[in-house]
């Protein structure tokens, strides 16, 4: 004989899910509107520049040419407060438009910053990945031999395959002991495409971790390509 359900608990379930759903929403509303309000006076500055838009982040989602907003992000993300929206800014300053000004240096200072959480460092790490040069060489040396910053060092790594220094691809090879930097400095080495790190780098073609071995694998052909 199968035992019958206490009546009522299905609805109370439910009931008890709706509730929860309903404060999710409510919550994620809130945020929005905090966001929005954060965001006002960059979207402000964009519009005059003749980009309307309903966030900062429509910048690099819609794929615009925005190398004309620029100087407005790099204005505005020191002065912005709210995580979301100056990881919005981080994130559209990862454009190879924004090589050649002073954006580095001030990506470096946001990077330093003590109030911020793992996901926008690491964004802001990616940025320099992608803009950062020699001017702050010195600066993203001492932040990756800085362990305190976890894995946002990763991405900072990358970024020292932008520069024309000689000598950062000694500093690189040493980088490959460090099991958690390892596959970074390969990216970065390919990048550079240095001869020196060939021998250094091979070892890695058997390395347990697949993603490391595609990166060795895919340095050493940028490197034998310079080679040739």
């Amino acid at each position: 004989m199968i035992a019958k359900q206490p009546e009522g608990k299905p609805d109370e379930a439910r009931q008890e899910l709706i509730r929860k759903l309903e404060e999710k929403e409510r919550q994620r509303q809130r945020i929005i509107a905090i966001n929005r309000q954060a965001s006002a006076p960059v979207l402000t500055d964009l519009a005059q520049a003749g980009f309307n838009l309903e966030w900062v982040s429509d910048l690099y989602s819609k794929k615009l040419n925005y190398k004309d907003a620029i100087p407005i992000l790099m204005k505005w993300l020191p002065r912005i407060e709210n995580l979301d929206v100056k990881e919005d800014i981080v994130r559209a300053l990862s454009v190879p438009w924004a090589k050649h000004t002073a954006a580095p240096k001030l990506l470096v200072e946001e990077f330093r910053k003590p109030v911020i959480n793992p996901g926008l460092k690491w964004a802001i790490g990616n940025a320099l990945s992608v803009v950062a040069d020699d001017d702050v060489l010195n600066d993203i040396v001492g932040l990756i031999q800085d362990k305190t910053h976890g894995k946002a060092r990763e991405m900072l790594v990358v970024a020292l395959g932008n520069m024309k220094t000689p000598d950062v691809k000694y500093f690189l090879i040493e980088l490959l002991d460090d099991d958690d930097l390892a596959g970074y400095a390969i990216m970065a080495l390919g990048k550079l495409k240095s001869k020196e790190a060939r021998p250094a780098v091979e070892r890695f073609l058997k390395h347990p971790k697949s993603w490391v071995r595609r990166e060795a694998k895919k340095a050493l052909a940028r490197i034998d390509r310079a080679i040739v």
